[in-house]
């Protein structure tokens, strides 16, 4: 829903840095865009894959952290 979109788009903003953003952004698909993989990502941004791993998972525990 709409609604759910910009709860996820504040999340997002308010909590995660320029890079975690980012790769949360291109995964999820978030802002209209296609979900991406990790492999697409890290094309993309011109890192490893593994690192876009990290970051992600780094992420998604701070935002689960926030939503609590």
């Amino acid at each position: 829903s709409a609604a759910s979109d910009v709860y996820k788009r504040q999340l997002v903003d308010k909590y995660l840095d320029k890079r975690e953003s980012e790769i949360i952004i291109l995964r999820y698909g978030l802002y209209n865009q296609s979900p991406l993989t990790q492999r697409e990502v890290a094309q993309k941004l011109n890192i490893s894959r593994s690192y876009v791993s990290r970051i992600e998972k780094k992420a998604l525990l701070t935002l689960k952290a926030h939503m609590n």
